[in-house]
């Protein structure tokens, strides 16, 4: 087996064990009942919905919107200062390797059928688009759109976010009676969303990461800056562009190793023939690579 496929498997594998590590409320798909322990006060790192029957902790988007959202809002000191200090340690390594939307993504482009390619400049702005979901309806829309009571909603979980409904809503709906016959406009939209999002995985590889995830876009703002790097050195790099054509994100990783949109699968520096690409953490280690590059040189 070679190193390539050797890393898909255990990254897949550590996706799935994250995955049932953190919803294993099992009972709760049986009761319809979600877990209300104390595990629930903690965010996981990833996209996973406070209300699935087996979540044991909650949603980082979803606990920021809520307290942004209430009566009174509250600061979201707690899950900013969570959020920034995995973006600062890791940047966008929960996405390739924790996150089970991701996964799922993954798994439906594996189905064998022709494969859509984005233009090149349409793909760029349509990138924007997760910056604008986490501006607009992560922090302002829940801040400043309220009824006349004062209460507002947690606008992305509410309209927008199919990881909820996947993980939440239609196991909810299905164990319970009650919810069933409350499910009118508002869950046909959500389950519209998450269909689209379904066929569109199947011909685009991680639509929703690429172009929709708010918790993605913002771990990718501390890329250049995160612990965890990915490095080049350039006088290894024979330019046969292997990394590019490996990386289903579409980053160049000989040229732009802190690319926002890279989620550190690693694949690029497995198939690479020179080993000029690899992980390593802090900054000693991006320095270490530009002295082995000038000393080659010399």
């Amino acid at each position: 087996m070679d190193e390539q496929k050797k890393n898909k498997i255990t990254r897949k594998a550590v996706q799935a064990g994250f995955a049932l590590g953190t919803n294993a409320h099992l009972t709760g798909f049986v009761t319809g009942r979600i877990y209300d322990g104390p595990l629930k006060q903690f965010c996981v790192p990833g996209m996973n919905c406070y209300s699935c029957p087996g979540a044991l902790g909650a949603c980082p988007i979803g606990s920021m919107q809520a307290m942004l959202s209430a009566r009174r809002p509250k600061a979201p000191f707690y899950v900013l200062g969570y959020l920034t200090l995995i973006g600062v340690f890791v940047g966008r390594f929960i996405c390739g390797w924790l996150c089970l939307f991701g996964l799922m993504q993954e798994l439906l482009y594996k189905i064998p059928t022709p494969k859509l390619t984005v233009p090149a400049k349409a793909d760029r702005m349509l990138r924007k688009l997760k910056y604008v979901f986490l501006v607009l309806f992560v922090f302002l829309f829940p801040l400043i759109l309220r009824d006349e009571m004062g209460v507002s909603f947690p606008y992305f979980c509410k309209w927008i976010c199919p990881v909820g409904m996947l993980e939440g809503g239609i196991p909810l709906v299905a164990l319970n009676e009650a919810m069933r016959g409350a499910a009118h406009f508002l869950y046909a939209w959500k389950m519209a969303i998450l269909a689209v999002i379904v066929v569109l995985s199947v011909v685009i590889h991680r639509p929703f990461c690429k172009y929709i995830c708010p918790l993605g876009a913002f771990y990718g703002l501390f890329h250049r800056v995160s612990f965890l790097k990915l490095r080049c050195d350039t006088s290894a790099c024979i330019k046969c562009g292997r990394c590019a054509k490996t990386c289903k994100m579409q980053v160049d990783p000989s040229c732009h190793p802190d690319s926002a949109e890279c989620i550190r699968c690693s694949e690029c520096v497995k198939v690479c023939p020179t080993k000029a690409l690899s992980f390593g953490m802090g900054a000693a280690f991006g320095k270490e690579k530009a002295g082995a590059g000038r000393m080659i040189k010399n």
